[in-house]
């Protein structure tokens, strides 16, 4: 697989992860991810002749920044870019702030 193929697009919301909880305390800049790992476009897409998608994630947060949990709120199409996303969501890192923070956002796969 060459890597020049392969290009990962990140819709608007994917730079700047909107806070979810109405009325939070939260300050904008911890919401803002200070790490970013981007997810790989996986074999089985590829495999399976998907050339685009878009995932909806939500993650939770610690107060040390770190993502605790990540659920997919939506996937086009379901299930073949869920656990790039996953594990890719998982190694990002916020600024410290409250414990249970949720970040929600978009992720485009395209090849």
């Amino acid at each position: 697989m060459k890597k020049q193929l392969i290009q990962f697009l990140a819709v608007s919301a994917f730079a700047a992860a909107l806070p979810l909880q109405a009325g939070a305390a939260t300050e904008q800049s911890s919401t803002r991810p200070t790490h970013k790992v981007e997810p790989e476009f996986p074999f089985e897409a590829q495999k399976a002749g998907v050339q685009r998608g878009k995932v909806t994630a939500r993650m939770t947060l610690d107060a040390t920044g770190r993502v605790t949990y990540v659920e997919i709120v939506d996937a086009q199409p379901r299930r073949i870019f869920d656990r790039a996303v996953v594990r890719a969501l998982s190694e990002w890192r916020y600024a410290e702030g409250a414990a249970g923070r949720v970040v929600e956002i978009d992720v485009a796969f395209k090849q």
